[in-house]
Parts: C-alpha cells; structure tokens; sequence
C-alpha cells in the first residue's frame, strides 16, 4: 500500500484529504505545522523563511518511509518549485490538479483567496505554470493576462480559530457573489480549506466553482498509479 504523507498548515484540512482518498488503497500520515501562518505578520518576516522551514519538513516527511507528500497548504506549495527538487520522492502541490486543468482548458479565470499571505506565491505558481509550454506561449501569456485574484475578507481567521461553520457560510457567500460579479470568468476556489463553500455553491446555486478537490484524485491515480478498495 503506498503512503502519502500530507503536510497541512491547518488541521481541518485533514477530513477533506481522508474523505477524498478514501476510496482508494492509500496510507494517509498527516503532518501539521501552522507556525507560518502564525509568524507571517511579523515585521521580520522574508519569503526565506517559508523557503526554509518547507525545505526541512519536506526532508523530514520524505525520511519518515513516505512514498509521496501532497502539500495541502498554498502558502506552502508555493515554494514548491525550488524546494520539491531536492527531495527523494514525489511532492505534490495541492494547487498541481488545478494548474493543469487551467493548461488545459484555458480561459478567464478568478481565483478567489480567503489568506492573503497565499496570493502573491499562488498567483505567481500560476503564472509561471500557463506559460511554461513554449509550443503555446501566445496562447498561455493570453490566459495569464485574463487571470485575477480575489481575496474574500474577513474570513481566514474564522477557519484559524476553529469555526468551521461560520467559514463555511461566509466562503460560500463571497464565492457566489464572485460568481454572479464574473459570469464570463471561470471561479476558481484557491485554497483547499475553500473546497466544501465552492462544492456547496456548486450544488444549491447552480454555478460550478473549481476547487483543490475538484480533480485531486484523478490527478493522483495517475501521476501516484494509486488504486481503487
């Protein structure tokens, strides 16, 4: 049975990784660390920091018989591109699945965001993926321009202090405003912790918002060739 080792900046996000696996023959092993998100406000505080600490956990998850960490929090994702090569297995960043439906049906896209500190790093994750294909570079530098990010206020520290209720009526609240703001605009829901909010729009106002979870599974049986009970 492979195992997955999930590095999460929040607890909560550990029922949205084992609901979305379940079906599947995985070992899941949850680590979290919420001390970036708790020290990114402080005056002393460099992208270097981030590039650090993910660079030692990710080692030290690698050294603990993991087969693959799946990296569930933007903040950190967003330094996978540097950090991710210098570890002995597979590291997959929650915003991987996301990435390359955008390359893939490429449009107008809102991401919208309840962590600021997560913006800038995903927003430039993004960028950097939909012109990666040189083969299409005119067509990715179109959807990159087309592409905005929307930061839903107010809301962030609602899931920090456990209220997952109140998180989840605001979340679903601003993604459906967003969505009737941009009707030409594909509405994206950039953090996993956002994914229960664009499900419950999805489902009771009819309009389809992408999330992490969204193609999450999909896109690890087969990059992972995990397997279904």
């Amino acid at each position: 049975m492979m195992t997955i080792a999930c590095f999460h900046a929040h607890y909560s996000n550990i029922a949205l990784i084992e609901e979305a696996l379940a079906p599947y023959e995985v070992e899941l092993v949850h680590y979290v660390d919420p001390g970036l998100d708790r020290l990114k406000h402080d005056a002393d505080f460099t992208e270097a920091v981030t590039h650090e600490k993910v660079s030692q956990t990710l080692q030290w998850i690698a050294h603990c018989h993991a087969d693959a960490i799946l990296v569930t929090c933007t903040l950190f994702a967003a330094v996978l591109g540097q950090e991710a090569q210098h570890v002995p297995v597979l590291v997959v960043g929650i915003d991987d699945p996301l990435l390359q439906e955008m390359k893939r049906v490429p449009g107008r896209f809102i991401l919208a965001f309840t962590n600021p500190a997560t913006i800038e790093g995903t927003m430039a994750r993004v960028n950097q993926a939909l012109q990666q294909n040189d083969e299409h570079e005119q067509l990715h530098e179109a959807v990159t321009m087309g592409t905005e990010a929307v930061l839903i206020p107010g809301t962030f520290e609602l899931i920090m202090r456990g209220d997952k209720e109140g998180y989840l009526a605001a979340v679903s609240a601003g993604l459906q405003q967003i969505a009737e703001q941009f009707p030409t605009k594909r509405v994206i829901a950039a953090q996993l912790s956002m994914a229960p909010a664009a499900a419950r729009v999805t489902a009771d106002a009819g309009m389809l918002i992408y999330s992490p979870l969204t193609s999450l599974a999909a896109y690890l049986e087969k990059n992972l060739n995990i397997i279904r009970r």
